[in-house]
């Protein structure tokens, strides 16, 4: 008998029983229920198990915290059950049933970029440390940068570039091999359609605005235009749905036994065609109409009522997975105007639900039970993973969620009222200063130092209202 077995038997009980299993896996500290009936589930019973330290629903799936022992409870866990082990992609793919139209919508997009998001993270740290060695002048009397004073550092600031250039220049490349991967086709071919939107050999997609001419491929009867589409993010999205929607119709009309010839040349081939021709051209439109609807909102006499409402407001996308819409936005900014406004917001929203974390810490410094969920969800929050402080703290209370809304909402207001800007995506916690534009580093500190005390402040406030008491008696402490 494993010691996880009374507990396992509980879970099984409270969920609905082995009936109502759809479908479960776990992840690094959670259990993930796909649930034929999600009413039979008792959330509070779940939450009363020693082991389990908080639960939410999130993209048609039933989520339980256990922490660092997951792997081991889930093992018994589904021997106790007799429900079979299954990927985390068919859990996905059965946790959709439970989704609406916009929910998978949402749940699509993260599909593409979750996978190439450790990427966008390690460019956003180098390009800070570029910032660091190479535009900040800290040396001699504020008149020279580290690259300007030393031929190691100078080699450093021009070889780190190396793997920035690689990540956003050549972005549309991951795009296509994302799409191609969540939609069960060709990978390489995937890459060699990014390959094609970001050749050496068509006009980079930063000189068009400066070219004295554009260069095109001459078919006699019609031009076309080579232009490269560098850090484009809608061209490629729309160009690798094209290509992987052809190779899985071709695959149902061509012969097996000669597919593997013609299937991938008449994917590959149009699909290139029409990613120059139609949908590069277009997307280039539309990619450039959203970031500037978003940047001149930001920066326009109301950019401060925009960012209030986003500030406040982005903690609740999370908890509906919306939020994933915000990196095509982010990596559209970046390409149009060298940097982004609206990573800042997301970067001190995070920090802000670790700061109410915080607070609850010091509310509670008696309850070791929840010491072990708390404390390391305020670290993890500070470093860019909120799910933890959110889900396993901040909702369960409630008012501490609150509180970190509001300071989140008046840190957007200072950043982007001072006008900081970020070069790229980075660690949303406190980290990810480094991703912040040189000229910007003081205000964003400001931003930061307002999105960790207010936060703080007010859900120590809250804790003593009726609001407080509330949540504390419900909670039964």
């Amino acid at each position: 008998m494993s010691k996880y077995t009374d507990q396992a038997k509980e879970l099984l009980e409270h969920v609905g029983g082995s009936e109502n299993i759809s479908v479960v896996t776990h992840c690094a500290t959670r259990m993930r229920f796909v649930l034929h009936d999600t009413d039979k589930a008792d959330v509070t019973a779940v939450e009363d198990i020693d082991l389990v330290k908080g639960t939410f629903t999130q993209a048609g799936q039933f989520q339980v915290i256990i922490g660092n022992e997951v792997a081991s409870f889930y093992n018994e866990f589904t021997k106790i059950a007799g429900v079979g082990d299954t990927s985390k992609d068919e859990a996905k793919q059965a946790a959709k049933q439970n989704m609406n139209i916009l929910q998978r919508l949402v749940s699509h997009l993260a599909d593409i970029f979750t996978p190439i998001i450790p990427a966008l993270v390690v460019g956003g740290l180098i390009l800070g440390f570029r910032n660091v060695i190479g535009d900040i002048e800290m040396l001699n009397d504020g008149t020279q940068t580290l690259a300007e004073s030393s031929q190691f550092w100078a080699g450093v600031y021009s070889f780190l570039w190396l793997i920035g250039e690689a990540i956003f220049h050549f972005l549309p490349v991951a795009l296509t091999w994302a799409i191609a991967r969540k939609m069960g086709t060709t990978q390489v071919l995937g890459i060699v359609l990014g390959i094609t939107l970001v050749s050496p050999q068509l006009l980079n997609a930063y000189g068009v605005a400066g070219a004295d001419s554009i260069p095109v491929w001459d078919f006699g009867f019609a031009q076309v235009d080579m232009i490269g589409y560098q850090a484009q993010v809608i061209p490629a999205i729309l160009a690798g749905f094209v290509l992987s929607y052809l190779e899985i119709w071709l695959r149902k009309i061509i012969p097996q036994v000669v597919s593997m010839i013609f299937v991938p040349f008449f994917a590959l081939v149009p699909a290139v065609l029409i990613a120059h021709v139609v949908l590069g051209p277009i997307g280039w439109e539309i990619g450039s109409w959203i970031s500037n609807v978003v940047y001149s909102g930001l920066t326009s006499a109301f950019g401060w009522l925009f960012a209030a409402l986003f500030g406040f407001a982005y903690a609740p996308l999370v908890i509906t997975g919306l939020h994933h819409m915000t990196n095509a936005i982010d990596l559209q900014l970046m390409s149009e105007f060298d940097g982004t406004n609206l990573w800042p917001m997301i970067a001190l929203s995070n920090i802000a639900q670790g700061s109410a974390v915080v607070a609850m810490i010091y509310l509670n410094r008696k309850d070791k039970k929840e010491q072990q969920v708390s404390v390391p969800a305020a670290i993890s929050c500070y470093l860019g993973v909120t799910e933890p402080a959110m889900f396993g703290i901040n909702l369960k209370y409630l008012f501490p969620f609150l509180a970190a809304m509001i300071g989140s909402s008046i840190a957007a207001v200072i950043s982007v009222g001072t006008g900081v800007m970020a070069n790229s995506i980075g660690v949303g916690g406190i980290p990810g200063i480094l991703s912040i534009q040189v000229a910007d580093m003081l205000m964003f500190t400001v931003s930061m130092l307002v999105a960790i005390v207010i936060p703080f402040t007010l859900t120590v406030i809250l804790a003593r209202t009726k609001m407080g008491k509330d949540a504390y008696e419900r909670l039964g402490k």
